[in-house]
């Protein structure tokens, strides 16, 4: 009997192990929110602005 003990601890980590495996391989889920991506737009403009305006430092 305390070999089938030694013998599940391995076995239920593996089978923890590929139940994270799954989950973390999973494909990301696309948000959608419009609202949101347009800030980033926006962001990414004034970002740009910044560095190619070309002020002396």
């Amino acid at each position: 009997m305390a070999a089938l003990a030694w013998l599940i601890i391995p076995v239920a980590a593996a089978l923890a192990a590929m139940v994270w495996a799954g989950w973390a391989a999973r494909t990301p889920r696309a948000t959608g929110d419009p609202a949101s991506l347009a800030e980033h737009e926006r962001f990414r403009a004034a970002m740009e602005r910044s560095t190619t305006s070309g002020g002396d430092r």
